[in-house]
């Protein structure tokens, strides 16, 4: 599956745009990781823990994503964009979105 964040892929035609596919991950932090990113937080730097965390909650939501595009028979997703949200004090969202279409060589 082809993921882009643009509209169009050079060499590619759209032949049908089927619609709109998210997939989205929300993931609570741990407490031991929070120790640690206290810790950082003083020192400076970056906190590698939630640099992880964030990663595979992008990952997961992707892989959504595709899932979804898979299963309505599209070949490509195109206009992809992220967003988060905070969903309490201690999770977050991660949201990916874009559009679902079948492309054809030129």
């Amino acid at each position: 599956m082809i993921v882009v964040s643009s509209s169009n892929i050079a060499g590619y035609k759209i032949v049908k745009t089927i619609g709109l596919v998210r997939g989205n991950s929300v993931r609570a932090r741990h407490i031991g990781k929070d120790i640690l990113a206290a810790l950082k937080n003083i020192v400076g730097g970056e906190i590698e823990e939630y640099t992880k965390l964030m990663a595979e909650s992008r990952d997961q939501s992707i892989d959504r994503m595709v899932n979804s595009a898979t299963e309505l028979g599209a070949n490509v997703i195109v206009d992809v964009r992220f967003a988060t949200s905070m969903i309490m004090s201690l999770a977050a969202e991660i949201l990916v979105f874009g559009t679902a279409v079948v492309i054809e060589k030129e």
